[in-house]
């Protein structure tokens, strides 16, 4: 290997605290990810690392090494695509990509033959969840974020806001009525919705002369993902609230029903998060680009979708 490739290697154990996950991420054998850092170790002349039988710890030099190293990567990757964008098919290499499943099915993979048409021999991998994945950790360039990013060391470049409606489907209706206010919730029940399972409800949300406010409600169903919230209303097991996007097709057809409009659910920013890093390789942004583009058009009205109801 060369220096640049114990390097690279040196900045994959230590974002990820382990020679096993990042012999895994990188496709090598754990015998060789460890050779490569002590082989980096020597030639530095300086310990990196503090190994134990459970963890891999930086030194105070290893630290100081790996925030040199990011940088160096970086500008490695930039000067080695500068001139690439000359023809067409020239970006390749892995670009990670996290997102959640409503948008990555609705709006990302629905695009992505137009990408990869352009640029045929980019690697996209797209992981679909509804938690917040570490960045750094788990080795992604760029997450699509909904609501507010506070993690020190993040970028989010803002995309737009997501809408939020409150929905039924036809058959809760028919057995409990519809809501109007916010005392007829009282006789209603919602479908709660946890990124973490056992977390506090947080009941159905609203604005109220510019506060966001919170009112508990009862509900047998609490669900960890957007498919299962979807499905859960389709089912008639209470209201959700949603953005509109994600649901838009399914109140066009009669499946799902809008209700309460005056009490909609604070909109939701939707951002493009990455590291902080002096400089994104081309191919990154290039797939950045690409998805804020892809992200912007799928949060415009369809020219088919219902006006808000009346309900």
């Amino acid at each position: 290997m060369s220096f640049v490739d114990h390097m690279l290697v040196f900045s994959r154990v230590a974002e990820l605290s382990s020679f096993t996950q990042a012999a895994d991420s990188l496709g090598l054998p754990k015998a060789s990810v460890s050779m490569a850092v002590q082989q980096l170790e020597n030639r530095l002349g300086a310990r990196l690392l503090h190994r134990t039988t459970r963890k891999v710890v930086l030194t105070h030099d290893g630290q100081t090494f790996y925030e040199r190293c990011k940088d160096v990567l970086a500008d490695m990757d930039e000067l080695q695509t500068m001139f690439q964008l000359q023809s067409a098919n020239a970006l390749k290499g892995r670009v990670r990509l996290d997102m959640s499943t409503v948008i990555a099915r609705h709006a990302v993979l629905p695009r992505l033959p137009d990408l990869l048409n352009q640029h045929p021999q980019l690697q996209i991998e797209i992981s679909s969840t509804e938690r917040r994945v570490d960045l750094v950790r788990e080795g992604f360039d760029c997450v699509v974020r909904a609501g507010t990013v506070t993690e020190p060391g993040l970028i989010a470049r803002p995309v737009g806001d997501l809408r939020m409606v409150n929905c039924v489907s036809p058959g809760y209706i028919a057995r409990f009525g519809v809501p109007h206010s916010l005392v007829d919730l009282a006789t209603h029940t919602l479908v709660h919705y946890a990124a973490t399972l056992g977390a506090k409800p947080t009941g159905f949300e609203y604005t109220l002369d510019g506060n966001e406010m919170a009112l508990p409600m009862p509900g047998a169903v609490t669900v960890n993902n957007a498919e299962a919230y979807q499905a859960a209303c389709l089912a008639g097991l209470g209201v959700i609230q949603a953005p509109f996007v994600g649901i838009r097709e399914l109140i066009a057809q009669g499946q799902l029903v809008e209700v309460m409009t005056r009490w909609p659910a604070p909109p939701m920013p939707l951002s493009l998060v990455y590291a902080h890093r002096r400089n994104l390789s081309t191919r990154v942004r290039v797939v950045m680009d690409w998805l804020h583009g892809v992200l912007v058009d799928y949060l415009k009205p369809s020219p088919d979708a219902p006006l808000p109801g009346q309900a």
